[in-house]
């Protein structure tokens, strides 16, 4: 049996992930900051809930003394992200800037740092960053990609730090697979919107490249960015 933790996975993209890999026959942890909502979540799923706010130390690290009880962890999804809503009456500023820096980034290696102990202990360690193509270099130069139409200050920086820290941690840790995930553009509440209130697809849709890389075996990549279609540029 697999066993994964899922960051943010209490709505959006993060509960369709867990809904796919449960149907995939993984034990599945929904992390979440709110507690009523995470635990309503992973009952509607069939789920187990954990608390696990990842802009918090203790909260991380208490979710994964948990979760090392209970049996230990394959896979790590980092799916947990925030957006600003820039050019819509938001303006830039340092404390806002910080905070998606410390949730979209920051908060990656607060988990993955509390989960390799678990996940150096499985057979078939993989960790899974969601990042977007609006961190990729390649896409935001690519006339032809979304990305390049859409400007993102904030948020694509964080992302593009998503996908060094998973290259770095590729290096770094050979013994666990690391690759980050475009998973396209979904209609969540990103940014801080009602639910579904970000244009783009359904979020079962874009779960289903987070989904593919999280159950990927002994023999699959690692330090890649990967997207619908396959392998894409950073």
């Amino acid at each position: 049996m697999t066993t994964t933790l899922i960051t943010g996975a209490n709505k959006g993209l993060g509960k369709a992930t867990a809904q796919r890999l449960i149907a995939a026959g993984h034990t599945v942890y929904v992390g979440a900051r709110d507690e009523g909502a995470g635990r309503a979540a992973a009952d509607e799923l069939g789920a187990r809930f954990v608390r696990l706010d990842v802009t918090d130390d203790e909260s991380v690290a208490a979710a994964l003394k948990i979760i090392g009880a209970q049996g230990g962890l394959d896979v790590l999804v980092n799916n947990a992200g925030i957006a600003r809503r820039e050019g819509m009456g938001e303006a830039l500023d340092g404390p806002s800037v910080l905070e998606v820096f410390d949730t979209n980034a920051v908060g990656i290696i607060r988990v993955t740092e509390a989960a390799l102990p678990l996940l150096r202990k499985s057979a078939n360690p993989v960790v899974v960053n969601v990042s977007s193509a609006l961190g990729s270099f390649w896409a935001t130069h690519e006339p032809s990609r979304p990305a390049f139409a859409f400007p993102s200050i904030v948020y694509g920086s964080s992302k593009a730090a998503v996908s060094m820290i998973t290259v770095q941690y590729a290096k770094a840790v050979p013994e666990v697979k690391f690759n980050a995930v475009e998973p396209g553009i979904t209609a969540t509440s990103l940014g801080g919107g009602e639910p579904g209130s970000h244009p783009g697809r359904p979020a079962r849709e874009s779960a289903e490249v987070v989904a593919r890389m999280a159950m990927i075996g002994a023999d699959g990549p690692t330090g890649t960015f990967q997207e619908d279609a396959g392998e894409l540029g950073w």
